[in-house]
């Protein structure tokens, strides 16, 4: 499971306290689903409450890697950060949205942001494999430019039920 460095729990601390649900007692499962158009799956991973995941491509234009990260906090998947090596075109921090500060690793790490996202769900249309759009989750990195470039997808979070 990915987790921010300990200063950005310090930070968002108020945040997250005020953000914690209680889980129901019904047996269900949380699962990180990628969707073509269609509605095909393309990729379904199994996404433990509390836990974060990101979507990671490079910038099409200055080359390097964004990483915009997500937590899943039942019943909302939420854009908890975004990290950006530069301020490139498309890029920034708008006020009011998270807090910017120098990222340790370089760039500018926006964080707290808390942004809700409708129906748990980001559309996004993949770039090609330059861009390489690809979801980072623990130690698995799963390339979405290799399998739908050019194409739009959903990136959702489906509650499933599962077997007492």
């Amino acid at each position: 499971m990915s987790r921010p460095p300990l200063g950005a729990w310090r930070r968002c601390l108020p945040l997250v306290l005020a953000c914690a649900v209680a889980t129901p007692n019904a047996a269900a499962q949380a699962v990180l689903a990628v969707s073509a158009s269609d509605g095909a799956k393309m990729v379904e991973l199994p996404l433990e409450e509390g836990q974060s995941w990101c979507l990671l491509w490079n910038h099409s234009v200055a080359g390097f890697t964004v990483r915009d990260c997500f937590v899943w906090q039942s019943p909302h998947l939420r854009l908890q950060s975004s990290h950006q090596p530069d301020f490139a075109a498309g890029l920034g921090h708008f006020q009011g949205r998270g807090q910017m500060r120098v990222a340790d690793e370089g760039g500018y790490l926006i964080d707290c942001i808390d942004e809700k996202l409708p129906d748990n769900r980001l559309i996004l249309r993949v770039g090609a494999r330059t861009v390489d759009h690809r979801i980072k989750i623990g130690d698995q990195i799963i390339s979405l430019s290799e399998r739908a470039a050019g194409e739009r997808v959903g990136i959702q979070v489906v509650v499933q039920a599962t077997a007492n």
